[in-house]
């Protein structure tokens, strides 16, 4: 064998061998933003906090937590391997999502960072770049990264807040919506499921079509539909949330803060899981049990006055009926009561 054959691949340099400076210095560069995109952030990454502005004196907060192996694998059943620009992307999606949700439009977000030594440097690059250009492609104008920490631990996670601002509005709430309300959504359902579903599965990756590879995208990179928080708030929005953890059970939550029933048009159910018949074909499972089921899609739930017409993006799916006496606040299909599945951290 050729002596020019055995020379070996440099191992990637792992954070464990860099120093915290040497480390950010790598990823800083990366968060920078353009000059439209930091408006709202005074003073970004270097100091011990950053100063954000806030111009109607209200701020709107949101966090969440990705851990690995309860949130993401960095190898799936399937054979997919989870990217740092994956994980970035995601963090910032489900944060700029809870902001959307209140009929608000995120303006900094701040990262933290835990992180195993051997975790190479590149993959933590490659996950600045994904919280990047989710702000930048899912169209957050006005959103920068202001800063956030780093430090040592045996798996990876990552925990971003976001700080969003109502542009002198009211903030809409999961508990505003009334008897004969339309119950409205915007974005989609059961597609990140249907991705979990593929990533779980033993189809490998490589097999996978683009027809069915949209889906394992989008659970990966979710896509929310930013612009119709604001809109629907605009529009007279009467409750809104993100559907995070499934149609039913998210429902249910709104139904609950409510006092009301949340009734959903079975036609339109059929609708929304037609569009995954490619991944329910191949997996041999019901699309409608991912739609109702199915979380992290973070499309848009809302509620609106039944001579409101709905914003665009938003599709009819339901409606709001008033509680008969005795009755608890539920979800229905067609009149019929339905089990709230969802996705629940701590159950078994």
């Amino acid at each position: 064998m050729p002596e020019n054959c055995l020379t070996a691949h440099p191992q990637p340099t792992a954070v464990g061998a860099l120093s915290e400076a040497e480390l950010l210095a790598r990823i800083f560069p990366r968060l920078s933003m353009p000059a439209s995109h930091s408006q709202a952030t005074l003073l970004g990454p270097g100091d011990d906090a950053a100063v954000v502005a806030a111009p109607d004196g209200k701020t709107v907060v949101s966090i969440d937590t990705q851990v690995q192996d309860q949130d993401f694998r960095l190898e799936w059943p399937n054979g997919y391997r989870t990217t740092g620009f994956d994980v970035g992307w995601k963090a910032a999606a489900q944060n700029l999502s809870d902001i959307n949700a209140m009929g608000a439009t995120a303006t900094s977000l701040v990262v933290s960072l835990t992180l195993p030594p051997e975790t190479p440097a590149s993959w933590v690059e490659d996950l600045a770049d994904g919280l990047t250009a989710a702000i930048r492609e899912l169209g957050a104008a006005g959103c920068s990264v202001a800063g956030g920490d780093l430090g040592r631990g045996r798996e990876i996670s990552v925990t971003a807040a976001v700080l969003g601002t109502l542009h002198g509005g009211r903030a809409v709430l999961r508990s505003g919506a009334r008897p004969g309300d339309v119950l409205a959504l915007a974005g989609t359902a059961g597609h990140a499921a249907a991705g979990l579903a593929l990533l779980e599965s033993s189809v490998p990756v490589e097999a996978l079509g683009g027809r069915e590879r949209v889906f394992l995208d989008l659970q990966c990179r979710p896509r929310p539909p930013l612009s119709a928080g604001p809109a629907a708030r605009a529009a007279g929005a009467t409750a809104m949330l993100d559907v995070s953890d499934g149609l039913l059970r998210d429902g249910l939550r709104m139904a609950a803060a409510s006092s009301t029933t949340l009734d959903l048009d079975p036609a339109q159910l059929e609708v929304l899981g037609e569009v995954l018949r490619p991944a329910s074909d191949l997996l041999g499972t019901d699309p409608v049990a991912w739609v109702l089921n199915g979380g992290e899609d973070h499309g848009l739930l809302a509620t609106f006055p039944a001579d409101v017409q709905l914003p665009p993006g938003f599709a009819a799916i339901g409606s709001v009926q008033a509680l008969e006496s005795n009755e608890s606040p539920s979800v229905t299909i067609a009149g019929r009561p339905a089990d709230a599945g969802g996705w629940d951290h701590f159950a078994h």
